[in-house]
């Protein structure tokens, strides 16, 4: 009997994944018949299934992948000698709604959270600081681990957030730094607010609360350090009192539907699209099913399988509000000389992934067989139960950090490679593969490669006691390693 040893995803797909190392002249069993090596392939990587000629389409997903640009053996490594992407320019879209698939039926479940009082639910009561500039930075740090240890145990934690920017910006690029900064400051996972400006910034104080509604302004304080003595002893002032005014909020029973998840990759392998990020669809499908809202952005890391959402799109207007943002993301790129396939990363490529229509396909699986009811650009916040389609870049800081000023309670992180990162919503770690778990076990909150063993529905109810777990005060990895930090979008010129 051959060992499992390869995966292909799709009947109609000409490449198989390897599971494991493999070696030139080993066999890999494929629907019953067998494909002899005739080279070495890497764990995660592709191997040709049939000959494949040069310029044909290679298909991995049911899709494809990109193009060969030389004749493939059956039994042949793909990659990056011998297959290139397919894309270019804007792209040509069609309105064809697929209508809602059936998600996989979950158990009811609550977890321990905070309810505020404008409807929304928090799964931490803590304080955030959030400087206006890059200057006070450092005042606000300091602030936070002053009253950190003062109020240690009121409530879950005092964080202060640092930046480099809010001054010597123009335009869209300073309407950035406000828009994100304004939507943290109303985030449900803190219970207070302190805004830190320094008095001659770009991104003014008053400008910035004027973007919050006034209904969500109680638990806000704001300081000019330039305008007091003692800038230290008036944040902490203010601080004491924003501390007891949460103090007094407590976890209760709330529904799924109280959630608000954001799913994230980052530092992807050939597995992610294989175990991490269906399994991460998969809760997708649980908290959207229950009737929570689901946020999934980095937006050019769905080129190449963005018609597979808009297929999903909840009405026209969904539609054609998905085609505008992805058009103008590719025109981003263009307007910089860029091509819009300049991905994947060094560390995608090592671990198999060859193509950005390959990434993207294994990407968007996060987003799990939900409705795509909304879309929002930078800064916005989910307001629909569903899938909301939010615009940001792929870098995994600046992404996380507008998942979470879109409102995200929970960020669930896939990576076949690892990284330490933390940010303000808590973020659960979830492994595309169990060697990365086993190694990094100070970093991974979860093991997804045991799907490849105890199949997805066992994985998918263990990841969903773990969701209950963190939203309900259980630390992340990230938090226990306090790993918390915001990244801006810089995308204008600085003065």
């Amino acid at each position: 009997m051959i060992p499992v040893t390869s995966l292909r995803i799709h009947p109609a797909d000409t490449v198989a994944t390897a599971l494991v190392d493999l070696d030139a002249g080993a066999f890999i069993s494929v629907d019953g018949a067998s494909v002899r090596l005739v080279e070495a392939v890497a764990r995660g990587h592709k191997v040709a299934l049939a000959p494949i000629a040069k310029g044909e389409a290679v298909i991995k997903y049911g899709f494809p992948i990109g193009v060969a640009t030389a004749p493939i053996a059956a039994g042949a490594h793909v990659h990056s000698h011998n297959l290139a992407t397919a894309l270019s320019g804007s792209g040509e879209y069609r309105y064809a709604p697929a209508g809602a698939a059936e998600a996989r039926a979950v158990a009811p479940r609550s977890f321990r959270g905070y309810a505020r009082a404008d409807g929304r639910a928090g799964t931490r009561n803590e304080i955030w600081i959030l400087p206006t500039v890059g200057c006070v930075g450092n005042l606000a740090a300091r602030v936070a681990r002053i009253a950190g240890a003062r109020h240690a145990g009121r409530v879950d934690g005092i964080h202060a957030f640092k930046h480099p920017f809010g001054c010597s910006q123009l335009g869209d690029d300073l309407g950035h730094t406000r828009g994100l900064l304004a939507a943290l400051a109303q985030h449900p996972n803190a219970g207070g607010v302190l805004i830190v400006g320094l008095g001659c910034e770009s991104n003014q104080l008053d400008a910035l609360i004027a973007d919050i509604p006034p209904e969500r302004r109680a638990s806000i304080r704001t300081l000019s350090a330039q305008a007091v003595a003692d800038d230290e002893a008036a944040c902490l002032a203010l601080v004491d009192e924003l501390v007891d005014m949460a103090a007094t909020d407590r976890r209760s029973n709330l529904p799924l539907s109280a959630l608000t998840l954001g799913v994230k990759c980052g530092g992807s392998d050939g597995l992610s699209g294989l175990t991490a990020n269906p399994l991460v669809g998969r809760m997708a499908d649980a908290v959207a099913g229950a009737g929570g809202k689901v946020i999934l952005t980095e937006i050019p890391e769905i080129f190449g399988a963005e018609q597979l959402l808009m297929d999903r799109a909840a009405s026209r207007e969904v539609f054609d509000e998905t085609v505008a943002l992805v058009r103008d993301f590719k025109d981003y790129f263009l307007r910089h000389g860029e091509p819009v396939s300049e991905n994947p990363s060094p560390g995608n490529i090592a671990g198999g992934i060859t193509t950005l229509e390959e990434k993207s396909l294994g990407a968007v699986q996060k987003g799990g067989q939900v409705p795509l009811v909304d879309v929002r650009r930078y800064g916005g916040e989910a307001a629909r139960p569903g899938l909301t389609l939010l615009e940001a870049p792929g870098n995994d800081a600046v992404s996380s950090t507008a998942l979470t000023a879109a409102g995200a309670t929970i960020i669930l992180f896939t990576t076949g490679r690892g990284t330490p990162l933390g940010f303000p919503a808590p973020t659960l770690k979830i492994a595309s593969n169990s060697a990365l778990a086993e190694r990094k076990a100070g970093w991974i909150d979860f093991d997804a490669g045991r799907v490849l063993e105890d199949g997805f529905d066992a994985a998918s109810d263990a990841l969903l006691d773990l969701i209950v777990a963190a939203a309900s005060g259980e630390e992340t990895k990230a938090e226990l390693n306090e790993e918390r930090d915001i990244a801006i979008w810089k995308s204008g010129v600085t003065l």
